[in-house]
């Protein structure tokens, strides 16, 4: 089995994960999309697909191939509900 990537999740793992709604691909999200997704966080809130508010802090997570949805990893394991997924683009 292939070592943990940065987020936790082995690549071997990560080649076979699919969006659980399109079957889309999923890759790691880069540290910028983090970086903003953390900063949409904390400065005017950040809400999930179900439309409730994201209250972990987003630290690594998974982009749907279309990059229209984001799935946050959490402890190391992707969390991949549809209705905690985030939709993007963000919303200003």
């Amino acid at each position: 089995m292939d070592s943990p990537t940065k987020s936790g999740v082995s690549a071997e793992i990560l080649a076979l994960l699919r969006c659980p709604e399109t079957r889309q691909a999923l890759a790691l999200a880069s540290e910028e999309l983090i970086a903003s997704l953390e900063a949409a966080r904390l400065q005017r809130g950040l809400a999930d697909y179900s439309g409730n508010a994201v209250g972990f802090m987003i630290e690594a997570g998974l982009l749907r191939e279309d990059a229209t949805r984001f799935y946050p990893i959490r402890g190391g394991l992707p969390v991949l509900l549809i209705g905690e997924s985030i939709p993007l683009p963000l919303k200003s």
